[in-house]
């Protein structure tokens, strides 16, 4: 009976191992050993073209020194900052409105969550990039409300950059249906308790709602500043971080100097800090978790 148990252990362990290997293959080949590399070109003199010479610290000194690195570092954090918040918040307010179901309900869910679904793809970027044009869209609805001025909402540094933002916010449907979710576990009786006191719907939104979502406030915010320090798409195709560099994201930055200017080695380095700064706003997220976050459930 024995030996069959143990026949029997080896051949589930077996059985898991096989079925595991290929994830666990992919993981190496695609994001470990990929990674390490990375991490030893960052030392390295080394373009595309020619081959890896180790130069310890110097792309690290030439970053200190690279104001576009700067730039495109306080232009990215400017952005996710500003953006993050926006798209929190407006996904918060329309999961509330959707609270109360309705036939069109359903319909209305994935027509606001479709933006997220698409929102970061090369076609939605043309099209923005074709709405904010100085003969798009957005100016023509303008001219329509009687404002004749064509504003250049890409070709004015003060402008384009909340193009971009704009972009990011209205990508808020995964947010919401989170954020709708979260409502729907809050019990009812804390409402009606608070009806009872005299509890208004602010009151009851400050006191109730908000202090129970704040984990899943947290969740979100946590993924969104992730998603918004490592922005690309949108810059790498409407604006090209035009114009004079105000919206040069930190990956734009990165990819131009990896495979436009062949400094492989300062992108790898690039590319590390950028790891360090996300570790670091998530561990000091993490960090501050304690003082806002309530986790005593319901």
């Amino acid at each position: 009976m024995k030996k069959r148990h143990r026949i029997s252990i080896y051949k589930e362990s077996t059985a898991g191992i096989i079925f595991c290997l290929p994830f666990i293959i992919g993981f190496l080949l695609f994001l470990v050993i990929p990674m390490g590399i990375s991490l030893y070109y960052a030392f390295c003199d080394y373009g595309i073209l020619s081959p890896a010479v180790f130069s310890g610290l110097k792309n690290f000194k030439i970053m200190m020194a690279d104001e576009l690195f700067w730039k495109s570092l306080q232009i990215t954090i400017f952005y996710a900052v500003v953006s993050v918040p926006l798209k929190l918040a407006f996904a918060l307010l329309v999961a509330i409105l959707f609270q109360k179901t309705s036939k069109a309900t359903g319909l209305y869910r994935a027509l606001y969550y479709l933006p997220s679904i698409i929102g970061g793809s090369v076609a939605v970027s043309i099209l923005w990039k074709r709405m904010f044009a100085t003969d798009g869209m957005v100016n023509q609805i303008l001219h329509g409300l009687g404002i004749e001025a064509s504003i250049p909402w890409l070709g004015n540094k003060n402008t384009a950059i909340w193009t971009l933002i704009l972009l990011t916010v209205w990508q808020f449907g995964s947010s919401m249906l989170i954020f709708l979710s979260s409502l729907k576990q809050i019990p009812r009786t804390f409402y009606e308790a608070s009806t009872v006191d005299g509890a208004g719907r602010w009151k009851q939104f400050t006191s109730i709602t908000l202090p129970l979502l704040t984990p899943t406030i947290f969740f979100n915010l946590v993924m969104q500043m992730i998603n918004g320090l490592l922005a690309f798409t949108q810059c790498f195709i409407i604006t090209q971080g035009q114009p004079l560099n105000s919206t040069l994201f930190y990956m734009v930055h990165m990819y131009n100097q990896s495979f436009v200017h062949y400094n492989t080695g300062y992108g790898a380095a690039l590319a590390w800090v950028m790891i360090l700064i996300v570790g670091t706003v998530t561990a000091v997220l993490f960090a501050t978790k304690k003082r806002w976050v309530y986790d005593g459930g319901f």
